[in-house]
């Protein structure tokens, strides 16, 4: 341990507060997309432990990054100086059930708090794909769900408490210092630690939801009128080889649970064959389209019309299974943008011509001869403009309707970079860019500091405002900080930044910094 941390610790020895940190800890995404060696891990369990964790990092002149799961796959939780999880700091310190109310600390993983509601009779109202992530990280990136009646998951978030660079802890909410509210509740990390979190819960329900599979021209027909209405729920996963696209919706019921039908592609079987199937592409691309085409009729049906449904909790049915590593790209735009988007798209990828009943200009200034990309593309819609809680300053979403999200992933079989990657994301960003998209920060996205000026405006000079006031030193930011969303400007007296990169032996880019 460096001699100034020692020397800081022993002048603090009688403080009885613990300084739970060890060396030797190799930090990674979910993903094994990036990864790095932090100086120390530390895992604090009380809030007076993390005044302190802050507190040596003003006085030793280190950098704080905050992770929970690194679901992320950017680099935005890596770092060479002190790395901070908050898993053992994870109490529930109380429930409301009348009036929904949850106090928790900020390190609660979602699928323990969820388990925790569930035992008082109450649930999320709103969930992401997956179910791992702190609730502190869900809302710090802009967690969305799949519901054109739900927003943010931000939006059910009625207080937080933030422990600031000074080591000083503050309460926050619409009513007090609603700035800092709106700033922390899509923080990136960078303000603060966030410690504690008050949730409003709903009586817990189950939903029946029902899966089908079809054409995509279906979905394109129902899109302005039916689609994004019919459910209180609802998400689509779209194939461009095959040009079809699966719809899922659900809505509350009181009906007994029954599970989904048996399937025996979707166990391990079919996993390892998936798997299998994307590694041979990375050396045989053009199987691709083949192997959407099986994978997906295995999945859920070869026959236009197939459908299937079940009855589930809201806590089973509302996630996902994200399978294997990969990289996200994911974008927000307007609804009523969709078909035009995902048509463009189609005629791209597939070398459509005028001849094609389905062919649209794209316009995407980038050849598409021999790349062949992963599928499906996952499509979901939230609004948050029908929210009565504050708007958070980076708010990617629409701000007047709805909002579309296109999410492009790109698996990583046994940690293979697709080939595909660089010159899928700079067409699919081209196309979103010229779509008045903006991008959802916790995923791969390009955009640099002056483009992400230009999107958010306003809210990014907020944003930036309130974090100078937090952190004027930047013990909160790094390098990714520095090139999508600081102000220019000299380097900030703690700011960490990237002196280089290398292959990690998982396959990720091992980040190295200096403070």
């Amino acid at each position: 341990m460096d001699p100034l941390v020692v020397a800081a610790l022993d002048r603090r020895a009688s403080d009885g507060v613990p300084f739970r940190a060890r060396a030797h800890h190799t930090h990674h995404t979910w993903a094994h997309t990036f990864s790095s060696r932090p100086e120390l891990y530390i895992q604090p369990r009380t809030l007076a432990e993390i005044e302190k964790v802050v507190d040596l990092a003003r006085t030793c002149r280190k950098r704080l990054t905050v992770t929970g799961c690194g679901h992320s796959p950017s680099n935005m939780t890596c770092t060479s100086s002190w790395l901070v999880n908050l898993d053992h700091f994870n109490t529930v310190h109380a429930v409301d059930q009348e009036t929904g109310i949850v106090v928790v600390d900020s390190g609660i993983r979602l699928y323990t708090l969820c388990d925790e509601l569930d035992r008082h009779r109450l649930a999320m109202p709103n969930l992401g794909s997956i179910n791992e992530q702190s609730i502190a990280g869900a809302i710090s990136t802009g967690t969305h769900g799949s519901s054109a009646r739900h927003g943010l998951m931000s939006e059910d978030i009625v207080a937080l408490k933030i422990t600031l660079a000074s080591g000083e802890t503050l309460s926050c909410s619409a009513t007090e210092r609603p700035d800092l509210f709106r700033a922390a509740t899509l923080s990136l990390g960078a303000l603060g630690i966030i410690t504690q979190v008050t949730i409003r819960a709903t009586p817990a329900f189950k939903l029946q939801w029902t899966q089908t599979i079809d054409t995509d021209y279906k979905i394109f027909e129902a899109w302005h009128d039916e689609l994004w209405k019919q459910s209180e729920f609802v998400r689509v996963w779209w194939m461009p080889y095959s040009r079809r696209a699966v719809v899922w919706q659900a809505d509350k019921t009181d009906r007994p649970e029954s599970p989904p039908r048996y399937n025996w592609f979707d166990g391990s079987i079919g996993y390892h064959i998936f798997h299998n199937l994307l590694a041979l592409s990375h050396y045989i691309p053009s199987i691709l389209p083949t192997v959407e085409r099986f994978v997906m009729g295995m999945q859920h049906g070869f026959r236009n019309g197939s459908s299937f449904s079940a009855v589930q909790t809201s806590g089973q049915a509302l996630l996902m299974n994200c399978l294997y590593s990969q990289y996200v790209n994911e974008w927000a735009l307007p609804l009523h943008r969709g078909p035009e988007a995902l048509r463009r798209l189609s005629s791209w990828l597939n070398h459509l011509t005028p001849e094609d009943p389905d062919y649209v200009p794209h316009n995407i200034p980038i050849s598409a001869d021999g790349l062949y990309v992963h599928a499906p593309l996952e499509v979901r819609v939230s609004d948050t403009s029908i929210t009565t809680s504050p708007r958070p300053y980076l708010d990617p979403t629409v701000h007047d309707g709805p909002t579309l999200y296109l999410n492009a992933t790109l698996y990583r079989p046994y940690h293979l970079d697709p080939l595909c990657r660089e010159r899928f994301y700079a067409g699919f960003e081209h196309l979103m860019h010229e779509m008045g998209g903006r991008p959802h920060w916790a995923k791969n996205f390009t955009t640099t500091r002056v483009e992400n000026e230009i999107m958010f405006g306003k809210g990014l000079e907020e944003w930036r405002r309130v974090r100078r006031e937090c952190d004027p030193e930047g013990m909160f930011v790094g390098p990714w900080h520095r090139e999508r969303v600081l102000e220019d400007g000299p380097r900030l007296a703690f700011e960490e930044v990237e002196v280089r990169r290398q292959k990690g032996k998982d396959g990720s880019v091992l980040m190295h910094g200096e403070v």
